[in-house]
């Protein structure tokens, strides 16, 4: 499936956090749980309908009204966005990523280490 993944806009991921968090969803529960200010029903209606286009979500009819659920798991996403990451930004090195974050984003360098022992359990794995 991810061939057919598309990157989505920040409204969009922040919309599929909440429908990935709740599981099922009508867009006044959708709303509810967004941070003020409250975006108007229309909008994240008309989000929620891009999602599905992009195959992202999917619903169930109860009469005029539609609740959505995510047809695209977060892992999924996730690992698409990683790979497109690290292809497009680190070379696919784990190495070279890890090198970034010591570097600019001062992460700890015990906290490096614990990457750099995960990494190497998987490897053995």
């Amino acid at each position: 499936m991810s061939e057919l993944l598309r990157e989505l806009t920040r409204a969009e991921e922040e919309i599929m956090q909440v429908l990935w968090d709740k599981e099922r969803s009508f867009v006044k529960e959708v709303i509810e749980v967004l941070p003020e200010p409250k975006p108007a029903y229309n909008t994240v209606s008309t989000i929620i309908r891009i999602l599905e286009q992009k195959g992202f979500v999917a619903h169930q009819a109860f009469g005029k009204t539609h609740q959505y659920f995510p047809v695209v798991s977060k892992e999924e996403y996730r690992k698409f966005v990683t790979g497109k990451l690290m292809s497009g930004y680190f070379d696919n090195s784990v190495g070279n990523m890890l090198s970034f974050f010591v570097k600019e984003q001062q992460v700890d360098l015990k906290d490096a280490d614990e990457l750099l022992k995960m990494i190497e359990e998987l490897k053995n794995q």
